[in-house]
């Protein structure tokens, strides 16, 4: 045949075990969508156990035989030879257990741990063993942590950061990752904060470039895709951290900036008109159709919409519980649920708009292409809000996602999720086209895996559980980046490393410790309070003068009404009982300076 594959290669295959043949070394295993192949195991494969961060090889190799047991999922790689019909050797197989049902990834502290060695990574890429000194931080980190010769710093590099840092504190109480997020939120007010009073809004340079003892601010965008423009979505991020930071601190500074924040949102990228906010506005007259702004002039997507939430407006409203702050989220997924499905004609979202809705299908880079993990992030934080004020509209659309996505948006083959698909076939195409590759990046990885988390802990079900275990297995077997640190950019869809260009780096633009914080976060959340009834301890150091009331709010993310409560409080490392165990509020004691807060939370028996 024409069509034949005549050649060998390499690849992987997850899969299911179906049955093993010791006498002939024959493996059969069938993937996520039920296909099924035989795997021989004849030249004596290498075998492995799946590893955190900061752990050793963990050699299976003389197990192999034993381990093979019906129902267990792994990843096998070998190579395909294309005589009589395809044969597939084996060189080296990952479990991702000791047992056929084990799931190390689902350990009580396996994220908890992952968060720790990511802090210690940027931590010492940035400042080395000298002190938390922000004047050092670059936006740019190769491989190993080391910096290149750029000089500039990004404020939402920086944000992320301070986010990932503030994270580990929560899960932790490990005061250096508090300091490190302390400092750099500080930084960010010093350096990269203006303060309007004319107009009663703050606005953020979008970096600084260092030069010595000296600094040139960077006003607008210098990323491509919002050159010589104010992106909504700079703004947005330029706020995730020291919001994480204010979860931790109660520090009021921080939340009078986000509220002059959020009325520059409504003054100057809100439409009052046709709803929703715009993307870009012009940094001169502050408009959002300036000619200036070419392509981006009178747009919206879904940065400029949905962005809000995960970002920081979730953890605003968890700090202070104030209703302004929910009516804001409930605009949001409104907006989300009335104007991005598109299902008569795609099954991935629209992400991109003209002022009135109308799709805009030509823009720039994304023409009309889905961005797969887009679609995954509205999923999993309409859940979220569907536990905030719940409306059928949020839970049937998330539901809706997490059923379609898996056949159109992930590798079936190899496990994982791609980047960006054509969002309609061509002619008589039988697969959506990858824009411009088949690699998978690790922030993708992190939508899928907190989606079908969320969904599995909040509606249930065997498949979401199954999705949620196949992105762990894929993420944590192939983006641990187990010899110099952290988690890579990209893989190629075998799970290979992929190391050129700027997907090459462990800090760029796009990468600065906040999506693989938030991952391991919210994976310990959800598997331990949500799946796996565990429970967990979270740490405050707030100073209560700073809090109304001296209430201090420790729900950790948007959870359904009544599955978690407080199981018990100490303040110094002393315990203490003044609490409101099903409000997940601590009324702090009236002393002047900072308190540390440990709180255990305990899932409700449902």
């Amino acid at each position: 045949m024409a069509d034949a594959v005549t050649f060998s290669f390499s690849d992987t295959i997850a899969g299911y075990i179906t049955r093993f043949d010791s006498g002939t070394r024959l493996l059969r295993l069938k993937t996520a969508d039920g296909r099924e192949f035989d795997v021989s195991l004849a030249g004596d494969p290498s075998a492995e156990l799946v590893r955190n961060l900061d752990e050793p090889y963990i050699d299976a190799s003389g197990h192999i035989d034993e381990m093979l047991s019906p129902g267990r999922f792994l990843f096998v790689y070998g190579v395909h030879y294309p005589e009589r019909g395809g044969g597939f050797d084996a060189k080296r197989l990952v479990f991702l257990g000791r047992g056929a049902e084990d799931y190390r990834f689902e350990e009580p502290s396996w994220w908890i741990k992952q968060i720790e060695s990511l802090a210690d990574f940027y931590k010492r890429a940035q400042f080395g063993d000298g002190p938390v000194d922000f004047t050092e931080y670059r936006t740019e980190i190769r491989l190993g942590g080391d910096k290149t010769a750029s000089h500039v710093q990004e404020t939402d590099t920086i944000s992320r950061l301070v986010y990932g840092m503030a994270s580990a504190y929560l899960l932790t109480g490990k005061d250096e990752y508090l300091e490190v997020a302390e400092r750099g939120t500080e930084y960010l007010r010093k350096h990269m904060r203006v303060v309007d009073s004319e107009e009663d809004v703050v606005f953020w340079y979008h970096g600084i470039s260092v030069d010595g003892d000296s600094e040139r601010k960077l006003f607008t965008s210098e990323f491509s895709d919002d050159y010589d423009a104010i992106p909504m979505y700079e703004q947005i991020y330029a706020l995730a951290g020291p919001i994480q930071t204010y979860r931790v601190t109660g520090d009021i500074r921080i939340k009078n900036d986000a509220d002059a924040t959020i009325r520059l949102f409504d003054k100057f990228f809100f439409d009052p008109e046709q709803g929703g906010y715009y993307s870009h506005i012009d940094p001169i007259l502050f408009s959002a159709d300036h000619e200036s702004l070419g392509e981006n002039a009178e747009r919206k997507n879904w940065n400029s919409v949905g962005d809000h939430a995960p970002a920081y407006l979730i953890n605003l409203y968890l700090a202070t519980g104030d209703q302004k702050y929910a009516d804001f989220l409930e605009y949001t997924f409104d907006t989300i649920a009335d104007k991005f499905p598109d299902y008569k004609n795609s099954p991935f979202v629209q992400e991109r708009f003209f002022r009135d809705w109308s799709h805009d299908t030509a823009h720039s880079w994304q023409q009309n292409r889905a961005v797969v993990g887009h679609n995954l992030k509205i999923a999993w934080n309409l859940m979220r809000m569907n536990s905030l004020k719940a409306k059928p509209e949020y839970e049937q659309l998330a539901k809706k996602i997490g059923e379609i996505m898996p056949a159109v948006g992930s590798d079936v083959q190899r496990g994982g999720w791609y980047d960006v698909v054509e969002r309609l076939k061509g002619g008589d195409q039988e697969a959506y086209r990858f824009a411009w590759h088949d690699r998978k990046a690790w922030w993708q990885q992190e939508q899928a895996i907190l989606a079908y988390l969320i969904l599995n802990g909040t509606v249930g079900g065997d498949a979401n559980l199954r999705e949620a275990r196949q992105a762990q297995a894929f993420y944590n077997t192939f983006f641990l980046d187990h010899d110099e640190g952290a988690v890579y950019f990209n893989v190629l869809a075998s799970g290979t490393p992929y190391l050129l260009g700027t997907e090459r780096l462990k800090g760029s633009h796009s990468m600065s410790m906040y999506h693989s914080a938030e991952l391991c976060y919210l994976s310990a959340v959800y598997n331990n309070l949500l799946i796996n009834g565990r429970e967990m301890d979270f740490h405050f150091q707030p100073d209560p003068t700073n809090l109304p009331d001296r209430v201090l709010r420790v729900s950790p993310d948007l959870l359904p009404a009544g599955s978690v409560r407080i199981a018990s409080v100490e303040i110094d490392e002393k315990p203490y009982t003044d609490f409101d165990a099903d409000a997940l509020t601590v009324r702090l004691p009236d002393v002047q300076g900072r308190v540390k807060v440990k709180v255990r939370l305990r899932p409700v028996t449902k």
